[in-house]
């Protein structure tokens, strides 16, 4: 998609109803779909944490960007993600939050980035964090700048092959609490995307596709 035609749908996308659990359930780990569907967070008092889905224009076509964390000993090492991570004291609110960290990890600076939605949070059972997802848009091209410590690589995912169905797939995985699992997940770039950031990713595409019809 044209970037320029993209932009004339942002309002339509800042207007857009969110599907919420009924777009995350399609790409939720069987066991996380029992938790979202009772609700049982309340008593986690989960640490807060948020990310932003950022698009921008690559040689005129629309992208949006996904990083490969490093390798590490924690429940997401080298997993794909968002730019994002933990809100801190200093953030007004956790779109500063999203818009900070994505500068620490990725080197795109906060005046580059205009945040246009909210998305719906998402729990995270494994490390107990609760993230706020946003939609950010950036008018020109970016050079990212990934920190070492944090990032192993960056994805550019054009926004066609985010809407194609052919990048959705079931696999079968190792995790942090079972030795084989069958998840739903995206296949971008022969990496494999679920949990969460497939969660948010299926909301984001459940949007797109419904303003870019409209």
């Amino acid at each position: 998609m044209d970037f320029q035609d993209f932009l004339q749908y942002v309002p339509k996308l800042i207007a857009s109803n969110l599907p919420a659990m009924d777009a995350h359930l399609k790409m939720a780990p069987l066991e996380r779909v029992v938790s979202l569907k009772n609700n049982s967070v309340d008593n986690k008092n989960p640490r807060t944490a948020a990310v932003l889905m950022l698009c921008y224009p690559k040689n005129g076509k629309t992208h949006l960007v996904l990083i490969v964390r490093n390798s590490y000993q924690g429940v997401h090492s080298a997993q794909i993600a968002f730019p994002g991570g933990k809100f801190e004291q200093e953030d007004v609110d956790f779109a500063a939050t999203a818009i900070r960290e994505t500068h620490e990890e990725v080197g795109i600076h906060p005046n580059q980035i205009e945040v246009v939605k909210s998305f719906t949070q998402v729990y995270i059972p494994p490390s107990n964090f609760m993230v706020y997802p946003f939609l950010g848009i950036c008018r020109e091209e970016i050079s990212f700048i990934p920190d070492p410590l944090e990032v192993a690589g960056i994805i550019e995912l054009p926004i066609t092959t985010f809407l194609s169905d052919t990048i959705v797939i079931e696999t079968e995985l190792k995790t942090s609490y079972a030795n084989s699992i069958k998840v739903p997940a995206f296949e971008i770039e022969n990496h494999i995307v679920w949990g969460a950031t497939a969660m948010m990713l299926s909301e984001l595409k459940e949007v797109f596709k419904t303003t870019f019809v409209s």
